[in-house]
């Protein structure tokens, strides 16, 4: 449930995979306090892309996440983009990565990180 009060459709669902591998980086970092942060920006092959930083500080125009006690932090601009979306963390063949699966999104391109709406 976000931190903020945001209501059902304004958040981000953090599954099960990506909380242990924040929950990793927390610990190789050795910082508790650390949170993914998700933002949006223009750019990419699509037109949109996703940054993932670790972070731990809040701003006052940031909306929090939490799954499992650990916390995803993004901006409410990028929450306008990213609403409803699932954050995942897959481990394949072609590497490791943070995706995420976004309803808002009308395409995205072959790596996943970039997206148009």
């Amino acid at each position: 449930m976000p931190d903020s009060g945001a209501d059902q459709e304004a958040r981000i669902t953090i599954s099960d995979q990506a909380a242990k591998r924040i929950g990793h980086l927390r610990l190789s970092e050795g910082n508790d306090g650390l949170m993914l942060r998700i933002t949006v920006s223009g750019g990419g092959c699509a037109g949109f892309q996703y940054a993932f930083n670790l972070d731990s500080a809040i701003g006052d125009e940031d909306v929090t996440f939490e799954h499992n006690g650990i916390q995803v932090v993004t901006d409410t601009v990028s929450l306008g983009f990213l609403a409803g979306s699932v954050l995942d963390f897959k481990n394949e063949l072609g590497g490791s990565y943070f995706a995420v699966s976004n309803p808002n999104a009308t395409s995205s391109c072959g790596c996943g990180t970039s997206f148009s709406v």
